[in-house]
């Protein structure tokens, strides 16, 4: 089979607003190899790393603490920037290192006890999941993993009938899986949890930067994301929003001098905001450049960020499918850019390697990263290719003629 050529078109055909150009002369990574796993981390801009660069040059020659007090307003004016992008306020923002750091904060916060009921979906990410567990085990909170609908999404009728009313039901999940290009019914899942009263923690590691998110019509009480993956920003940034009216209940465990003021010799008061949830200590660079990233893809579009990404992963489907030897592993609900595969005879792991050596970088997920996914399954581990703006027809050939003769060695 031609594996490089569908019926479905080509990625140049596609009706996209979308500079691809533009993004390709914006990114070093694009002329060294395919660059594939955006899920994982994506390429940067130059204009990002130069961002970074230049202020670690001011700590270098000023020193950290007056390098940061100098750009402290362009920190500022990133919390309206990420604000605008999730349809929240400045003040419902907190920054933090990652994504797994902010939900690890924030359901600390909720001081789950045996009363609790934590409801989360298959496509739960295996940092989070291990929270949960442990949290389970040691304080008697029910857990309870929510099956799958036909389509691969939660099960919206067994959400349904195990929310037993009020904020003790606490509803986690991942709005797109590591596991999988299986985008969840959030806003479905929101409706339930507002008729309910039920908590509903969004995990939009791999959605914020690639799918249009709107805290507002999700209707989350709180939300997590990560700056590496497709916000293109640096590794160690990421960043939270709590619902004004959820944040008001919420105490953080562990407070610190950041979202805390200490003001007697056994009272403390926090931050009014989303900001008591916060560290002293943070990479000012990073978040500059998770700055110019969150600006970069305003001034490109969500929409059209979004537009692009879903046709280019629904492309690579369709070619990797035609491919002999080759299974398509995403549920039917997979919308996303991110799409997993395996093919007969050879383990993930080494298709990943054998890729890599043919300049085509993907990632092998085993099951140990989604065990109520891939494990429920009895999938061992998939390839996952992502794409991001700068994925052209010519990493779109690479990818599929590569496994198309990895497949064709493998079955000799």
């Amino acid at each position: 089979m031609n594996a490089g050529h569908t019926d479905v078109g080509r990625l140049d055909a596609l009706a996209r607003p979308v500079d691809v150009a533009l993004e390709r002369a914006q990114t070093v990574g694009v002329r060294h190899a395919h660059h594939l796993n955006s899920a994982g981390s994506a390429l940067p801009t130059v204009a990002v790393v130069d961002e970074v660069i230049a202020h670690l040059r001011r700590e270098q020659s000023e020193g950290g603490y007056e390098a940061a007090a100098a750009v402290a307003g362009r920190v500022e004016e990133l919390y309206a920037t990420a604000a605008r992008l999730l349809g929240a306020r400045p003040e419902e923002i907190a920054l933090s290192d990652s994504a797994s750091t902010g939900l690890r904060l924030i359901v600390d916060a909720l001081r789950v006890d045996a009363t609790s009921r934590i409801l989360v979906s298959r496509s739960t990410y295996v940092s989070h999941a291990l929270h949960l567990l442990s949290l389970a085990h040691e304080t008697g909170a029910e857990l309870i993993v929510l099956p799958s609908a036909a389509d691969g999404g939660v099960d919206l009728d067994e959400l349904a009938r195990q929310l037993t009313g009020g904020p003790r039901d606490i509803v986690c999940v991942a709005q797109v899986p590591t596991s999988s290009g299986l985008v969840e019914p959030v806003r479905e899942i929101g409706v339930l949890t507002r008729e309910s009263g039920a908590l509903y923690l969004l995990d939009a590691t791999q959605s914020v930067g690639h799918l249009r998110v709107d805290v507002d019509e999700i209707g989350c009480d709180a939300l997590v994301t990560t700056g590496r993956k497709f916000l293109r920003a640096p590794r160690g940034t990421g960043l939270a929003y709590l619902r004004g009216s959820f944040l008001e209940r919420l105490a953080p465990v562990a407070p610190d001098v950041r979202g805390a003021i200490w003001t007697g010799a056994r009272e403390w008061s926090l931050s009014p905001t989303a900001r008591r949830f916060e560290t002293w200590e943070s990479s000012v660079a990073g978040r500059l450049g998770l700055a110019v990233a969150l600006n970069q893809l305003l001034d490109r579009g969500i929409d059209a960020t979004e537009a692009y990404l879903t046709s280019t992963g629904a492309l690579l489907r369709h070619g990797l499918a035609a491919i002999d030897r080759v299974t398509v592993q995403d549920p039917p609900a997979s919308r996303s850019g991110l799409v997993t595969f395996t093919i007969d005879g050879i383990s993930s792991e080494t298709v990943t390697r054998r890729l890599a050596v043919r300049g085509v970088r993907t990632v092998s997920v085993p099951a140990s990263h989604g065990q109520w996914d891939l494990g429920l399954r009895g999938v061992p581990a998939v390839v996952r290719a992502s794409v991001h703006v700068y994925n052209n027809d010519a990493d779109h050939d690479a990818l599929l003629g590569a496994v198309a003769e990895i497949a064709r060695e493998t079955g000799r």
